[in-house]
Formats: structure tokens, sequence, C-alpha cells
């Protein structure tokens, strides 16, 4: 288990990669025998230096909920990170070149919060009569940890993700919002474009088969650490499609269909 000065010089070097845009090493390797707990309390550390610098909490994201990125990690969980005031950009907003150090882009589900969500306990038809409404969304991911090691060649890890805020950097929300009982989100799909081609496709039911599941798995999740999903909360369900980069000049738009579109474009 790593000591509170460890897990404070982590979350330090994640906060200079993010200002400096120069990311730093794996933690997997400079902290062998880290797990997934450190990994969180390196997060929460982080997430408490942004905080004392101004920023506030308007939810929670949440990861690696299709099989394929489990398999990837070799993992069989989802994971979580925190959204702040500063990571959301309005629907077709356009994202300062200087912002983010590798951007990727997810489309994703919202749910925006109307009542407190606590576990234990908590099920799919819970977190749907605590959600005011949802609506389609763009999560911007960023790595401030390196994927691979130079020297090693070894891949990041989940500890080396949970600690960089589950790779979160920014939402952008947009399309239609709807009422939770008026909407089948395992059919809730997206097309998604970049520069008008067509990189990815997928469907609602690919987080975890109802991207409710998710919501629930994570307030169960903070209710062992004594947190919960407060009212007026966004959170974000977990991606249907895998990443795709971002690059300068890139306009990435997310097709919902008769649930609208939400886009943003990279300077």
């Amino acid at each position: 288990m790593m000591t509170p000065d460890l897990v404070a010089a982590a979350a330090k070097s994640l906060d200079e990669a993010e200002r400096t845009r120069k990311q730093t090493g794996l933690l997997s390797l400079a902290y062998p025998g880290m797990t997934m707990d450190d990994a969180y309390a390196v997060q929460a550390e982080w997430v408490r230096l942004k905080m004392a610098a101004g920023r506030t909490s308007i939810g929670w994201k949440i990861g690696l909920t299709s099989k394929a990125m489990q398999y990837a990690l070799n993992i069989d969980i989802p994971d979580s990170g925190v959204l702040l005031d500063d990571m959301r950009f309005d629907d077709g907003a356009v994202i300062p070149d200087h912002r983010f150090i590798q951007p990727r882009i997810e489309a994703e589900i919202a749910f925006i919060m109307k009542k407190d969500l606590s576990g234990p306990g908590v099920s799919v038809f819970d977190v749907l009569n605590a959600t005011d409404y949802v609506t389609p969304a763009l999560e911007i991911l960023d790595t401030r940890i390196l994927r691979v090691d130079p020297e090693t060649m070894k891949s990041r890890t989940i500890v080396d993700t949970i600690s960089d805020n589950a790779a979160n950097a920014g939402i952008v929300l947009g399309g239609r919002a709807m009422r939770p009982d008026q909407v089948d989100m395992r059919w809730m799909g997206a097309i998604v474009s970049r520069n008008a081609e067509v990189e990815e496709t997928g469907l609602g039911a690919g987080v975890l088969n109802h991207p409710a599941r998710g919501i629930a798995w994570l307030a169960n999740r903070l209710h062992q650490y004594g947190g919960k999903i407060e009212a007026g909360q966004v959170v974000l369900a977990g991606s249907f499609i895998r990443p795709i980069e971002a690059r300068h000049g890139d306009t990435i738009t997310s097709d919902f269909g008769p649930h609208g579109t939400v886009s943003c474009y990279f300077a």
C-alpha cells in the first residue's frame, strides 16, 4: 500500500503533466506494488489539488464498461473518475489547441440526476427513478501518463488509468434531453464521424448491456467509501465506441439519429 507521501507525489506528477502538457512516466512502473485502492487514492488527491485551486465537482464518469476495453486491460470491472467544472464544453465548441496532450473522443449517454443515489444495492431501476433526463454526449479523453514506457515497452495498466482520473479530460453535452422512460437506452446509438467520415458506430447496449447499469455500479462503489451520486450531477455512463484520435483541425460529430447530434472542433 502506498504511503500518503507517495500518493501526494504521484498526484503532483499528474498535475504537473497536465499543466505543462508533458506526460509523466507510468506509475505502475514507479510503484510496482500499486493497487487499485492506491490508484483511487492518487486520483482523489489530484482532484483535491484541483479543487484547492478553485475547481468544483459537477459529476462522474464511468470507464472501461465495454468488454473490449476490459479485455485489453485484463480486468472485469469498470473504473470511474471525477468531472470538474472546467471540463464542460458547449455543443459545437472550439477546443483550444493548447488544452490537451493527446485528446481522443468517445460517444456516450449522459445522465443528469434529480435525486441523490446511494448504495448499497442500487439497481438499474433505482438509477432510472433518480434520473432527471439523459442526453447525448461526447467525452474527451486525455493521457497525462505515457501510454507505453519507451525503455521497457510496457503499456499502462488499470492503476495508471484510474490514477489519471480515468483518462477524463472534458465533456460535451448536446442533442435532445429525454426523460429516462421515454427512450430505450439499449437501442440508443450513434454514428460518429471525423471530418464527415464515419469512424465508429455503436449502441447503448455495449455499455454493460444497459447504460444505467454502470451508474448503479458507481453508486454502490461510492457507498464503500462513504460517498454518493448527488442530485444535479452529470454522470457519463461509459462509451459504446472505441476512442477516436482527435487531431488539430478535426471536427468530431456524433449523430444519435432521432435523439440529436453533438459535436466539437479541435483547433
